[in-house]
């Protein structure tokens, strides 16, 4: 079915034609103009308190953060985690360049890495960060073919690897990221298809109020966090 074709039922169930041109230009001018809503105080400080809110919210959530000097350290504080927490230490890794590239894992032979998406035998899965944001501890992770969405849903254990320098204040920072960065030459939109806000790992409390981690996703978060930004240093 094509978008228009969509469209067309959705009028049809809601007993209505195409809007009045002048109520489409609103609304059109408003998705242009990206209007802010109240953004939370907590979250406009400086850029060593804003990276130590984001640390403490994700740990607030039932994550982990380890942080690093350079994505050289990064082989280390994996195979620190998964051994800390007695995990295997083969896992599925995003396609990212920035991963495969830049990142030394042959410095940590036992480690065996197979590069793409998630299957559900999966029990780890590292992921490339995009951005994330500090009022919440929230991760951004929209899809690509270099950060798959299996990676994010299907391993027990799901680790991010994250620079400081994409942590952002405020939700509203993170979008404006995204459309500055993402463009798609087809539509000239700049959504992907999915974009992913995971604060914590997956939890319900569904059934008797009884909090369950990894109901509907990995039942373990852990960041690493890169320092690649000098004014995020001094909250090390």
């Amino acid at each position: 079915m094509s978008k228009d074709q969509m469209l067309a039922a959705i009028r049809r169930g809601l007993k209505r034609g195409a809007l009045p041109e002048d109520q489409a230009m609103a609304l059109r001018a408003r998705m242009a103009a990206h209007p802010r809503h109240l953004v939370p105080a907590r979250s406009r400080v400086a850029r060593p308190a804003q990276v130590a809110l984001f640390i403490a919210n994700v740990e607030k959530e039932f994550g982990s953060v380890a942080r690093v000097a350079s994505l050289a350290e990064v082989p280390a504080a994996v195979a620190d985690y998964l051994s800390g927490q007695n995990l295997p230490t083969d896992f599925a890794m995003a396609p990212h360049p920035e991963l495969t590239d830049a990142v030394p894992w042959s410095e940590r032979p036992m480690l065996q890495i197979r590069v793409g998406r998630a299957q559900a035998s999966d029990l780890v899965c590292v992921q490339h960060g995009y951005a994330a944001v500090a009022e919440t501890g929230t991760l951004m992770l929209p899809a690509a073919p270099e950060r798959p969405t299996t990676l994010n849903l299907l391993g027990d254990t799901a680790i991010v690897v994250l620079r400081a320098s994409r942590v952002v204040g405020a939700f509203e920072e993170a979008w404006d990221l995204l459309r500055a960065e993402r463009h798609d030459a087809l539509t000239g939109g700049f959504m992907p298809r999915n974009v992913m806000l995971v604060t914590g790992p997956s939890r319900s409390a569904d059934i008797e109020s009884t909090l369950e981690l990894g109901a509907h996703g990995p039942r373990r978060l852990h960041v690493v966090l890169v320092d690649d930004d000098p004014a995020a240093l001094a909250a090390a």
